[in-house]
């Protein structure tokens, strides 16, 4: 027996006929090379589909089609909790910030649009990466607490949900939350640091180092550079000389009273040199040649004199590879707390799924007493950790510890505890 729906269908397409029937030749006849392009086109759509049915395992790789509903519930939770726990924090940091600052703004007649858009548009995000971990760990604990006090947790368990499926949902907001923390330290923050260093050096009298003295360094091989004492905030530098050497010998020494970085030129390394003199050594002779003025481009930077506390924190990821390889090929000694923030970047972005491990598996089961227990041990955990993170990048710098080592040495021992937190979870 037919359907009321399928009879309509019948009546609309007995009607279009008999309209048809009533119409000219030409109607049909166009109607009919439609009907037979249409039939044509459903022939290649076809065979288009039985070539290229290797293409239906592209189904299987999209990650949308393993997230179920309660994944969503889970990471709605998760997500929401994380950047409300981000909103308070930061939001009571601020308070102290502008009650201990505010006698200096007013002091040094900071604007208020610098106060706001060169200062705290860059505070936040600075310091909200800097404790993601910590705000990770305390998002999980907080709402997977409150799943587990309303028995969330237990009908899923009871319903055949297994403990490692009930962590897939956390895994990937993990993965959307170190992923957006890795490009937020390796590509925005730097040039926020940048404008807020600038504004504390004006408005909060913090003063950086901007000057050099006897400053030596490989700027290529076999070529030496050496200034005597250079200025930062002019780009000008004093008592400058640079030797090139040939199979250990000597070859040529030049030497300038005064050196200047161009920074109007459209290329690097540009310096003009006054006053100088160049001595050419071939065997026992010299040939000497003297100027006022001279135009050298010698592959050294105003960043590579002069070094501030914090620098390593103002360069981008890309920025800070090259700069470490340059440093290393020039045989620098100061190149270890670079290397240490390159790797550490990495590192910290890694570090949100082993704390949502340990948080998961603490909370996920219910017991007397609410969530106090549990924010408590995980605010000690989050504080260790970030306490081990200092320890073992200040051991990399003064006591030659291997910097890839103590960038992820928090991360082998914490991944070692929520491997056994992970086993006592309820299952």
């Amino acid at each position: 027996m037919k359907s009321y729906s399928k009879i309509r269908k019948h009546r609309r397409l007995y009607k279009a006929g008999r309209w048809l029937d009533r119409h000219p030749k030409w109607l049909h006849r166009f109607f009919g090379w439609i009907v037979r392009h249409t039939r044509l086109l459903q022939h290649v759509c076809k065979w288009i589909s039985r070539r290229l049915r290797f293409l239906r395992v592209l189904k299987y790789i999209n990650p949308f089609r393993y997230v179920k509903k309660i994944d969503w519930y889970i990471i709605r939770k998760f997500i929401g909790t994380y950047f409300f726990s981000i909103a308070l924090i930061i939001s009571i940091s601020i308070v102290f910030d502008v009650n201990e600052n505010l006698a200096k703004f007013t002091q040094y007649h900071a604007p208020l649009r610098a106060i706001v858009f060169d200062y705290y548009a860059n505070f936040v995000p600075y310091f909200a990466n800097l404790f993601s971990a910590l705000f990770v760990f305390i998002a999980v604990i907080f709402f997977t607490t409150k799943l587990a006090g309303n028995s969330e947790i237990i009908a899923m368990l009871s319903a055949g949900i297994s403990f490692r499926r009930l962590l897939r949902p956390y895994m990937l907001s993990c993965v959307f939350l170190s992923a957006l923390s890795y490009y937020l330290s390796a590509y925005v923050i730097p040039h926020g640091t940048v404008i807020r260093q600038n504004f504390e050096s004006m408005y909060k009298n913090k003063k950086k180092n901007t000057a050099a003295e006897n400053v030596q360094l490989q700027v290529a091989p076999g070529v030496i550079a050496y200034i005597q004492h250079y200025d930062n905030n002019m780009k000008h530098g004093y008592g400058f000389c640079l030797d090139k050497f040939q199979e250990k010998k000597l070859i040529s020494h030049l030497t300038a009273t005064d050196v200047q970085y161009d920074t109007i030129s459209d290329s690097k390394y540009h310096w003009k040199l006054s006053n100088w003199k160049l001595r050419q050594l071939k065997g026992l002779r010299e040939h000497i040649t003297t100027g006022s003025e001279k135009d050298s481009i010698i592959q050294m930077e105003p960043t590579d004199l002069v070094y501030s506390k914090g620098q390593q924190e103002t360069f981008t990821s890309p920025e800070l590879k090259d700069y470490i390889s340059k440093q290393i090929n020039r045989g620098s000694s100061n190149v270890v707390q670079y290397q240490v923030e390159y790797y550490k970047r990495i590192a910290a972005s890694f570090a949100s799924f082993i704390l949502t491990i340990i948080g998961a598996s603490l909370s996920a089961r219910k017991r007397k007493g609410g969530m106090g227990v549990y924010l408590g041990i995980g605010l000690a955990l989050s504080f260790t950790y970030i306490m081990f993170q200092t320890i073992s990048a200040t051991f990399a710098i003064n006591a030659g510890f291997p910097p890839m080592l103590a960038a992820w040495m928090p991360n082998i021992v914490f991944a070692v505890i929520a491997f056994f937190c992970y086993l006592k979870a309820p299952n």
